[in-house]
């Protein structure tokens, strides 16, 4: 492929997240347009390719694969259908990006990774707060030192049943047979892949995963412990039946510690003696905005610049594995 050449981009699962969160942040990279989506609903694919000015639309994911006006291909459906889509755009010969987690279980995970890395195709996952500047800015603390040494980082994440929970009805985020740990796939993974880019890579990882409220079949409470392998030791724990929402990362160093959330936009705060310093940094209006733009540097430059692949979403898998595996 010529680097210089805009790339084309197909969209397989045109849903919610890619109206706001990622689907744009593509058409707005310079060197990158979209020219087709997918969705299996004809109605709702025609929808979204005229509301978003895209000129191709399908209901048949092959047929956007083998599309030769498409050279990269973005995988946003729900995570059971990520390995069957990715095995056949790696066979297509085409660039991919994938949302995350990349696969429901680790098996999977490696089957997609083993396809890429034996066709020499870029692969990219969506971990995109590895990319967002407030955790540029959190991992540039921890990298000049600014609190010590890091010696533990604990993650508390818990928040009250929903409406859609109470229901009962039918949500594929809560389907075991989709995704085992419910909501914990769903959001944990942000905050454990984000723990590997910033302490590196883990060690040891253990957990338990329970169903307490009985709404679903996934888990809804989720435990775990770990280390690094620098030393670094880490806790989390996940409720998706409190009574009320907390998300707070709290990482302790010799010196002082930094306090920060996964997914609200509340300051990120240091603290070193009696001083406190704090930064206010807002997300940009599509979240996905700098992860893609990074796709495009590493594209156009060859050099392996982006920090979410898919050997370390591909880590973040075993992490997520090592915690619900059962007893």
């Amino acid at each position: 492929m010529n680097k210089n050449k805009n790339i084309r981009w197909g969209i397989i699962g045109c849903g919610a997240v890619t109206e706001v969160k990622s689907g744009p942040a593509y058409q707005k990279t310079d060197g990158f347009e979209v020219v087709a989506v997918m969705r299996r609903n004809a109605e709702l694919v025609q929808d979204y390719a005229q509301r978003h000015g895209i000129k191709k639309y399908y209901t048949d994911a092959q047929a956007l694969i083998d599309d030769d006006e498409v050279d990269a291909v973005y995988i946003a459906t729900p995570p059971d259908s990520h390995m069957e889509y990715a095995l056949k755009v790696a066979k297509a010969n085409k660039i991919a990006c994938i949302e995350k987690p990349l696969a429901p279980s680790l098996s999977d995970s490696e089957a997609i990774v083993a396809a890429f890395e034996a066709a020499k195709l870029p692969l990219f996952v969506a971990y995109y707060r590895r990319s967002l500047p407030r955790f540029q800015q959190v991992k540039q603390c921890i990298d000049n030192g600014d609190i010590g040494s890091v010696r533990h980082v604990s993650w508390q994440f818990h928040s009250p049943t929903s409406a859609l929970d109470e229901s009962k009805e039918y949500n594929w985020r809560t389907d075991k047979q989709v995704a085992l740990g419910g909501y914990f796939d769903d959001l944990a993974s942000h905050g454990l892949d984000l723990f590997a880019y910033l302490f590196g890579n883990y060690e040891k990882v253990s957990g338990v995963g329970v169903n307490q409220q009985a709404l679903y079949s996934a888990f809804d409470a989720v435990s775990a412990c770990w280390h690094h392998k620098n030393g670094i030791t880490g806790t989390g724990y996940w409720n998706f039946g409190a009574f009320k929402h907390k998300d707070e990362v709290v990482v302790l160093g010799s010196l002082g510690e930094i306090r920060f959330s996964i997914f609200e936009e509340q300051p990120i705060y240091i603290y070193t003696g009696d001083q406190t310093q704090s930064f206010n940094i807002e997300n940009p209006e599509n979240i996905q905005r700098y992860h893609v733009e990074n796709m495009r540097q590493q594209l156009s430059s060859g050099e392996p610049v982006h920090p979410s692949t898919g050997q370390t979403a591909l880590h973040t898998s075993w992490v997520m594995e090592q915690i619900l595996q059962a007893d």
